[in-house]
Parts: C-alpha cells; structure tokens; sequence
C-alpha cells in the first residue's frame, strides 16, 4: 500500500482539475457514494486511488463532461466492461444511447451530475437568452434535455474567457438568421427547388436537407470571415508593435548622437 503510484484523494483532484476546472474532493467521494469509485484504503481510513483508480474518475468524468451521459448510464457501461480499459469504454459508449436523457425535463440542479457543470452557470446561460428554463408545478427550475449539447459548449468556451454575457450576441444573431432561412425556404420552394409547401414526411425531410445545406454554407461563410477578421487584427497588432520598437529605437539613436 506504501507504492508511490498510489494518490490521496486530494492529489487526485489537483491532477485532474486542469482538465476538469468544478472537480473537487466533494464530487469524487459524491461518485464513489454512488458506487462508481471504489478506492483502497489506509488502516486509518484515508482514500488512496491507484492508476486504474485514477483512470476510471478521467472516465467517468469524459463521459459526463463530453457525452452527456447521467452516472447511472457510466457506471452500467463501466461495470460491463471486463477489463476497464479506458479506450474501449470512449470507443463502445455513444450519447445517442441514451435518449431518455435529451428527451426529457430535468431540474437545474442535476445539473452538477448530469454534466458537471454549476448551477450557476446554467442560470447565467438562461439569463443571456442561450436557454430556456421551465417551471415544474412544484416551483422548480427545469433544464431541457436538449439543450444538454449547448450548456457542454458554452461551459467549454467559459475556459477561454468566453461566457454567456459574450455569446448573448449569438442569440440575436441566430434570431436573425432563422428569419432569413425562413424567407429562403420559401422562396426555394417557389422556384422548385425540390422543396414542396405539403406537410408530408417526404417534404419534411427535403425541408430538413435544404436546410442542412444551408446551415453548411451559412457557417463556412462566417467562418472565412472570421478568420480573416482576426488575421486582419493580429497583422495590424504585429505591426503596430514592430512600429513602436522602430520608434524607440531612433529616438535612442538620436539621444545617443546628441549626448556624443
């Protein structure tokens, strides 16, 4: 038990909380409660977690974080592997698996479970208009389960600098645009392009191609544009500090021929 490879609870977590920023001691022993962890320990009753210990919390943690899974779903997947191996647990395990997930209402409270994201932050995403929250009878804030994939981004760009107050003007972006995608449809339609005005399921789906492809070329444009954008602005910063060292520099050749 004295092998160095083993790690307390404290060390697991300083770790892994580069990759996973909310990990703390509470979350890891909250898992092993739920009986996804199941570290050694000490004759005086501290955790100590091996590698594969170790290797099953990153998991456990990917799988929450990235697939959307609840624990429930992880821990099923995990105890049916024979062998843990972390690569064939990412490589069989997909979020479409499990769909009762992203079909239903859950309360803004699980959020720390479901996603490992904080409340709070969710609450700020509902507040700059990137989601929607519903009201349970029983006055609870209910998260949809749609919006699971959105709430994993936005937390994602938050490690950038990036936070809802900052993706609030994509709201009004993308409301904008639905606008213009609509009036395309229609005209589309008009001018057969292979979309017909019947609601019948074939239509549907031509209405839900078209707008595939619209999306497609939609965020390629915005993309070069952005792009160049930012190439613009970090050419012109590269070359205005270039400019104020050619600065400095006469002005100390200058003082240095008037000192002479």
């Amino acid at each position: 038990m004295a092998d160095a490879r083993y790690l307390t609870i404290g060390k697991v977590v300083k770790r892994l909380q580069g990759q996973y920023p909310d990990l703390s001691i509470s979350k890891v022993r909250y898992l092993e409660d739920e009986g996804l962890l199941e570290p050694s320990r000490t004759p005086s009753g501290y955790r100590l977690y091996s590698p594969s210990d170790v290797r099953r919390l990153e998991t456990i943690l990917y799988l929450q974080k990235n697939r959307f899974l609840p624990l429930q779903v992880i821990k099923e997947q995990l105890d049916n592997e024979k062998n843990g191996v972390f690569g064939a647990v990412l490589s069989d395990v997909e979020p479409q698996e499990d769909t009762q997930t992203t079909s239903r209402l859950h309360p803004i409270d699980r959020m720390p479970e479901l996603l490992g994201t904080p409340v709070s932050f969710v609450r700020e995403l509902a507040e700059a208009g990137l989601i929607g929250l519903k009201r349970s009878p029983h006055g609870r804030d209910l998260v949809d389960g749609r919006d699971f994939a959105l709430i994993r981004t936005c937390d994602r760009l938050r490690h950038f600098g990036i936070g809802p107050k900052n993706l609030r003007q994509y709201v009004t972006a993308a409301n904008r645009e639905s606008a213009m995608f609509e009036q395309a449809l229609v005209v589309f339609a008009r001018k057969g392009g292979g979309v017909q005005m019947e609601d019948t399921p074939e239509n549907r789906q031509q209405f839900a191609d078209a707008m595939q492809q619209m999306l497609s070329l939609t965020a390629q444009v915005r993309d070069i544009l952005l792009r160049r954008q930012i190439s613009t602005a970090f050419s012109q910063m590269s070359e205005g500090e270039g400019g104020k060292r050619t600065r400095e520099r006469e002005r100390n050749e200058r003082g240095h021929y008037y000192r002479s």
